[in-house]
Protein backbone atom coordinates (compact mmCIF):
# COMPACT_ATOMS: atom_id res chain seq x y z
CA UNK A 1 0.00 0.00 0.00
CA UNK A 2 1.13 3.90 -1.04
CA UNK A 3 2.51 6.05 1.80
CA UNK A 4 -0.44 7.37 3.46
CA UNK A 5 0.26 11.32 4.71
CA UNK A 6 -0.62 13.63 7.02
CA UNK A 7 -3.98 14.36 5.97
CA UNK A 8 -5.09 11.45 4.10
CA UNK A 9 -3.82 9.71 7.42
CA UNK A 10 -5.98 11.94 9.48
CA UNK A 11 -8.91 12.34 7.49
CA UNK A 12 -8.79 7.68 7.10
CA UNK A 13 -8.76 7.55 11.31
CA UNK A 14 -11.52 9.81 11.76
CA UNK A 15 -13.72 8.07 9.34
CA UNK A 16 -13.24 5.11 10.61
CA UNK A 17 -14.08 6.00 13.86
CA UNK A 18 -17.28 7.37 12.54
CA UNK A 19 -17.14 10.67 11.82
CA UNK A 20 -18.13 12.99 9.13
CA UNK A 21 -15.13 15.32 7.77
CA UNK A 22 -15.77 19.16 7.61
CA UNK A 23 -13.19 20.91 5.80
CA UNK A 24 -13.61 25.19 5.29
CA UNK A 25 -11.91 27.20 3.14
CA UNK A 26 -10.66 30.23 4.00
CA UNK A 27 -9.26 33.46 2.00
CA UNK A 28 -5.36 33.50 2.41
CA UNK A 29 -4.74 37.41 3.28
CA UNK A 30 -7.96 38.60 4.04
CA UNK A 31 -8.08 40.64 7.47
CA UNK A 32 -8.96 38.11 10.18
CA UNK A 33 -8.00 35.12 8.24
CA UNK A 34 -5.55 33.70 10.85
CA UNK A 35 -8.34 34.32 13.53
CA UNK A 36 -10.83 32.68 11.38
CA UNK A 37 -8.87 29.80 10.98
CA UNK A 38 -8.20 29.24 14.81
CA UNK A 39 -12.32 29.74 15.08
CA UNK A 40 -13.29 26.97 12.24
CA UNK A 41 -10.53 24.47 13.76
CA UNK A 42 -11.85 25.30 17.53
CA UNK A 43 -15.11 24.41 16.45
CA UNK A 44 -14.86 21.35 14.79
CA UNK A 45 -13.39 21.67 11.33
CA UNK A 46 -11.19 18.27 10.24
CA UNK A 47 -8.83 20.20 8.13
CA UNK A 48 -8.73 23.60 6.50
CA UNK A 49 -8.48 24.70 2.80
CA UNK A 50 -6.37 27.99 2.50
CA UNK A 51 -6.79 29.74 -0.63
CA UNK A 52 -3.81 31.80 -2.35
CA UNK A 53 -5.25 35.35 -3.59
CA UNK A 54 -4.61 35.19 -7.54
CA UNK A 55 -6.10 37.68 -9.94
CA UNK A 56 -7.87 35.55 -12.30
CA UNK A 57 -9.85 32.61 -10.08
CA UNK A 58 -11.65 30.56 -12.27
CA UNK A 59 -13.31 28.47 -10.10
CA UNK A 60 -14.53 30.87 -7.93
CA UNK A 61 -17.45 33.11 -7.45
CA UNK A 62 -18.12 36.62 -6.65
CA UNK A 63 -17.89 35.97 -3.06
CA UNK A 64 -14.24 34.24 -3.02
CA UNK A 65 -13.16 36.67 -5.99
CA UNK A 66 -13.71 39.85 -3.70
CA UNK A 67 -11.88 38.32 -0.93
CA UNK A 68 -9.26 37.40 -2.81
CA UNK A 69 -8.92 40.52 -4.48
CA UNK A 70 -9.27 42.58 -1.13
CA UNK A 71 -6.39 40.40 0.27
CA UNK A 72 -4.24 40.76 -3.36
CA UNK A 73 -4.76 44.67 -2.13
CA UNK A 74 -3.56 44.18 1.05
CA UNK A 75 -0.32 42.45 -0.08
CA UNK A 76 -1.67 38.95 0.40
CA UNK A 77 1.04 36.90 -1.68
CA UNK A 78 1.92 32.99 -1.88
CA UNK A 79 4.94 33.44 0.38
CA UNK A 80 3.85 35.45 3.34
CA UNK A 81 0.69 33.32 3.26
CA UNK A 82 2.68 29.98 3.70
CA UNK A 83 4.96 32.42 6.23
CA UNK A 84 2.15 32.88 8.21
CA UNK A 85 0.44 29.37 8.01
CA UNK A 86 3.76 27.64 9.44
CA UNK A 87 2.97 29.66 12.94
CA UNK A 88 -0.52 28.53 13.18
CA UNK A 89 -0.67 25.95 15.16
CA UNK A 90 -4.02 24.53 15.23
CA UNK A 91 -3.90 20.51 15.38
CA UNK A 92 -5.47 20.11 12.06
CA UNK A 93 -3.89 19.80 8.44
CA UNK A 94 -3.70 22.80 6.34
CA UNK A 95 -3.73 22.12 2.52
CA UNK A 96 -3.67 25.33 0.28
CA UNK A 97 -5.97 25.49 -3.12
CA UNK A 98 -4.06 27.71 -5.68
CA UNK A 99 -4.05 28.30 -9.26
CA UNK A 100 -1.52 26.54 -11.69
CA UNK A 101 0.25 29.86 -12.81
CA UNK A 102 1.14 30.30 -8.81
CA UNK A 103 3.07 26.85 -8.94
CA UNK A 104 4.43 27.20 -12.58
CA UNK A 105 5.62 30.94 -11.66
CA UNK A 106 7.37 29.45 -8.76
CA UNK A 107 8.52 26.52 -10.19
CA UNK A 108 7.17 22.79 -9.48
CA UNK A 109 9.87 22.14 -6.65
CA UNK A 110 10.15 24.97 -5.29
CA UNK A 111 6.63 25.41 -4.71
CA UNK A 112 6.25 21.96 -3.20
CA UNK A 113 8.83 22.37 -0.86
CA UNK A 114 8.01 25.68 0.22
CA UNK A 115 4.37 24.50 1.01
CA UNK A 116 6.57 21.17 2.99
CA UNK A 117 8.35 24.05 5.09
CA UNK A 118 5.89 25.88 6.06
CA UNK A 119 3.76 22.57 7.43
CA UNK A 120 1.12 22.70 4.96
CA UNK A 121 0.06 18.82 4.09
CA UNK A 122 -1.78 19.10 0.69
CA UNK A 123 -2.49 21.24 -2.47
CA UNK A 124 -5.81 21.28 -4.69
CA UNK A 125 -5.21 22.83 -7.89
CA UNK A 126 -8.20 23.09 -9.72
CA UNK A 127 -7.03 24.26 -13.67
CA UNK A 128 -4.46 21.38 -13.18
CA UNK A 129 -6.03 18.25 -15.20
CA UNK A 130 -4.87 14.60 -14.72
CA UNK A 131 -3.21 14.76 -17.93
CA UNK A 132 -0.70 17.17 -17.47
CA UNK A 133 -0.42 16.85 -13.67
CA UNK A 134 2.71 14.63 -13.67
CA UNK A 135 5.58 16.95 -13.07
CA UNK A 136 3.79 18.65 -10.36
CA UNK A 137 2.88 15.13 -8.98
CA UNK A 138 6.14 14.35 -9.01
CA UNK A 139 7.54 17.01 -6.98
CA UNK A 140 5.03 17.25 -4.76
CA UNK A 141 5.18 13.53 -3.73
CA UNK A 142 8.96 14.35 -3.36
CA UNK A 143 8.15 17.15 -1.13
CA UNK A 144 5.66 14.98 1.17
CA UNK A 145 2.98 17.21 -0.16
CA UNK A 146 -0.30 15.61 -0.84
CA UNK A 147 -2.42 16.04 -4.18
CA UNK A 148 -5.57 16.70 -3.83
CA UNK A 149 -7.30 15.73 -7.30
CA UNK A 150 -11.07 16.87 -8.34
CA UNK A 151 -13.64 14.95 -10.18
CA UNK A 152 -16.38 16.40 -12.50
CA UNK A 153 -19.66 15.67 -12.52
CA UNK A 154 -19.14 15.10 -16.32
CA UNK A 155 -16.50 12.56 -16.12
CA UNK A 156 -16.58 9.12 -17.73
CA UNK A 157 -17.02 6.31 -16.13
CA UNK A 158 -13.74 5.10 -17.25
CA UNK A 159 -11.87 8.26 -16.25
CA UNK A 160 -12.73 8.25 -12.07
CA UNK A 161 -10.67 5.49 -11.46
CA UNK A 162 -7.60 7.51 -13.07
CA UNK A 163 -8.13 10.41 -10.83
CA UNK A 164 -9.10 8.21 -7.87
CA UNK A 165 -5.26 6.50 -8.28
CA UNK A 166 -3.48 9.80 -8.64
CA UNK A 167 -5.56 11.43 -5.60
CA UNK A 168 -3.52 11.99 -2.36
CA UNK A 169 -5.33 13.22 0.98
CA UNK A 170 -9.09 13.21 -0.34
CA UNK A 171 -11.03 13.02 -4.06
CA UNK A 172 -12.83 16.12 -4.16
CA UNK A 173 -16.21 15.74 -5.83
CA UNK A 174 -16.72 18.94 -7.27
CA UNK A 175 -20.98 19.13 -6.94
CA UNK A 176 -21.70 21.17 -10.32
CA UNK A 177 -20.91 22.58 -13.03
CA UNK A 178 -19.95 26.00 -12.38
CA UNK A 179 -18.00 28.55 -9.94
CA UNK A 180 -17.97 28.49 -5.95
CA UNK A 181 -21.20 29.98 -4.56
CA UNK A 182 -24.37 29.51 -2.19
CA UNK A 183 -27.01 27.90 -4.24
CA UNK A 184 -30.71 26.93 -2.46
CA UNK A 185 -30.40 23.87 -2.72
CA UNK A 186 -27.84 20.33 -2.84
CA UNK A 187 -27.35 19.81 -6.76
CA UNK A 188 -28.27 16.21 -7.40
CA UNK A 189 -25.38 15.74 -9.43
CA UNK A 190 -23.10 16.04 -6.10
CA UNK A 191 -24.51 12.93 -4.34
CA UNK A 192 -24.90 11.27 -7.99
CA UNK A 193 -20.72 11.58 -8.43
CA UNK A 194 -20.05 11.06 -4.70
CA UNK A 195 -22.31 7.57 -4.87
CA UNK A 196 -19.88 6.80 -8.30
CA UNK A 197 -16.51 7.40 -6.46
CA UNK A 198 -17.09 5.64 -3.08
CA UNK A 199 -17.89 2.31 -5.42
CA UNK A 200 -14.46 2.73 -6.67
CA UNK A 201 -12.26 4.06 -4.32
CA UNK A 202 -11.38 4.01 -0.63
CA UNK A 203 -9.71 7.42 -0.26
CA UNK A 204 -11.98 9.63 1.11
CA UNK A 205 -14.45 11.70 -0.67
CA UNK A 206 -15.61 15.11 -0.23
CA UNK A 207 -18.25 16.99 -2.55
CA UNK A 208 -17.04 21.07 -2.35
CA UNK A 209 -18.71 23.78 -4.99
CA UNK A 210 -22.52 24.51 -3.63
CA UNK A 211 -22.62 23.21 -0.54
CA UNK A 212 -24.14 26.15 0.90
CA UNK A 213 -25.81 25.66 4.23
CA UNK A 214 -25.40 22.88 7.36
CA UNK A 215 -28.55 21.50 5.64
CA UNK A 216 -27.12 20.51 2.50
CA UNK A 217 -23.77 19.48 4.29
CA UNK A 218 -25.89 16.87 6.28
CA UNK A 219 -27.19 15.74 2.66
CA UNK A 220 -24.77 15.20 0.80
CA UNK A 221 -22.66 12.92 3.96
CA UNK A 222 -25.65 11.09 3.54
CA UNK A 223 -23.28 9.43 0.43
CA UNK A 224 -19.91 11.59 0.83
CA UNK A 225 -17.17 11.28 3.79
CA UNK A 226 -17.70 14.90 4.47
CA UNK A 227 -18.05 18.15 3.02
CA UNK A 228 -15.63 21.40 1.39
CA UNK A 229 -17.81 24.57 2.65
CA UNK A 230 -16.02 27.54 1.02
CA UNK A 231 -18.02 30.20 -0.29
CA UNK A 232 -20.39 30.26 2.80
CA UNK A 233 -17.57 30.13 5.52
CA UNK A 234 -16.10 33.03 3.14
CA UNK A 235 -19.25 34.93 3.29
CA UNK A 236 -19.15 35.09 7.32
CA UNK A 237 -15.82 36.43 7.59
CA UNK A 238 -16.47 38.68 4.85
CA UNK A 239 -19.77 39.74 7.11
CA UNK A 240 -18.91 38.94 11.05
CA UNK A 241 -15.51 38.22 11.14
CA UNK A 242 -14.31 35.28 13.02
CA UNK A 243 -16.92 34.74 15.53
CA UNK A 244 -18.98 34.47 12.77
CA UNK A 245 -16.50 31.41 10.86
CA UNK A 246 -16.59 29.61 14.22
CA UNK A 247 -20.18 29.61 15.02
CA UNK A 248 -21.02 28.53 11.32
CA UNK A 249 -18.35 25.59 11.66
CA UNK A 250 -20.23 24.46 14.85
CA UNK A 251 -23.31 24.45 13.37
CA UNK A 252 -22.70 22.61 10.28
CA UNK A 253 -20.66 20.04 12.69
CA UNK A 254 -23.96 19.71 14.48
CA UNK A 255 -25.40 18.92 10.93
CA UNK A 256 -23.68 16.26 10.02
CA UNK A 257 -23.22 14.97 13.27
CA UNK A 258 -26.27 14.20 13.55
Amino acid sequence: MRHLGTLEASLRAKREAGRKLLVPYITGGYPGWQDAIRAAAAHGADAIEVGLPFSDPVMDGPVIQQASQRALEGGATPINIMDAVSRLDVGIPVLVMCYYNTVFRAGHERFAQGLAASGIAGAIIPDLPLEESGPWCAAADAAGVETIMLAAPTAPDERLPRVCARARGFVYAVGLLGVTGERDSLAESATVLARRLKHITDVPVLVGVGVSNAAQAAEAVQVADGVIQGASVVRRLIEGGADAVGDYVAEVRGAIDR
